[in-house]
């Protein structure tokens, strides 16, 4: 019972371990004389992602390799049919153009390459389909390609927007990273030990675990960004946070994971990747369908009923 308690609270601890950890480090970098959307594109942008890549670290070097690949591939499924679909139905999201036509391509390419790496045994005939520790370089040098691309995209006030930061003293600074980095470390360990107890409590996969509830649950700041965001009617923010977090998960967070320890793949997960890539193009054609470069409330809710739709698949088949 304390492991399922430890599990559920893991989630809190974990997401306001990383909102600690943004707050203190932005701050500190703004004290640097760091610009507000230097800071929101990496400070801001890696502690969104804290969530996954901590719960990925401990599931990799703990051998629980299939809630490391379900967290991920269910983040990216979630973010776009259920964050996007919620944000979008909250208010109509208008995309920028560097957005449709550069970074939605760029987080399909991420999910190409996913399917291509982790099926060694369909391309190359090969006994078992791991993800290589080349595998994971070959995503970390991805990654580095997209970050001097955002980079470069700060030169451009059209396509990009400043983060506000909360200016705090160096005390109640290095508080806040401390405090945020306990909580990550303990809201890791809570979930990966809850996901794998609940997986042999109820004899399901931990592959289900992962694709579900932990990915959910880890995806939570981006559902609660995006929403806000929609509200706020800033809705570029609310589909640059979404499409950003699927290229850092993939590229970063299953990029480490492999380099940590190779992530077996087991082929039934194929299924998943398809989704993946099927909502990244779902996305990118529904930018061109109805209002140009807008997903529209109705958009909206068929993705969401796509979510509906792949869950009540899972449920019957993993």
């Amino acid at each position: 019972m304390m492991t399922y308690i430890l599990f559920v609270v893991g989630f809190y601890i974990l997401i306001k371990g990383a909102d600690l950890l943004v707050d203190g480090s932005s701050s500190i970098a703004k004290k640097l004389n760091i610009s507000n959307i230097v800071i929101g594109l990496t400070i801001v942008a890696f502690g969104t992602s804290a969530p996954e890549f901590i719960v990925n670290i401990f599931a990799s070097a703990k051998g629980n390799t299939e809630i490391a690949i379900g967290n991920i591939l269910g983040s990216n499924i979630a973010n776009i049919l259920l964050i996007l679909g919620v944000a979008s139905i909250i208010y109509p999201i208008s995309a920028k153009k560097n957005t449709v036509l550069k970074e939605i391509p760029f987080s399909l390419l991420a999910a190409l390459l996913v399917a291509i790496t982790a099926n060694d045994v369909l391309i190359d005939g090969s006994s078992a389909s791991v993800i290589t520790r080349i595998d994971g370089f070959v995503f970390l040098g991805f990654f580095i390609i997209f970050l001097y691309y955002t980079f470069s995209i700060t030169k451009s006030d059209d396509d990009i927007n400043e983060t506000p930061v909360k200016e705090l003293s160096y005390l109640k600074s290095a508080t806040y990273i401390l405090l945020g980095l306990t909580g990550l470390v303990l809201g890791g360990k809570w979930i990966v030990d809850g996901a794998v107890a609940i997986a042999e409590s109820f004899n399901v996969s931990q592959s289900l675990i992962g694709l579900t509830v932990v990915a959910v649950g880890t995806s939570l700041p981006e559902l609660a960004t995006s929403a806000v965001a929609a509200y706020k009617k800033q809705s570029d923010i609310a589909i640059g946070n979404v499409v950003g977090s699927n290229i850092f998960n993939i590229f970063w967070i299953l990029g480490a994971s492999a380099v940590i320890r190779p992530l077996p793949f087991n082929t039934s997960s194929n299924a998943d990747i398809l989704v993946n890539i099927l909502a990244s193009v779902i996305l990118f054609f529904a930018m061109y369908v109805g209002k140009k470069h807008v997903l529209e409330r109705w958009q909206g809710i068929i993705l969401l009923l796509f979510y509906i739709s792949y869950l009540v698949y899972l449920v019957n088949t993993r």
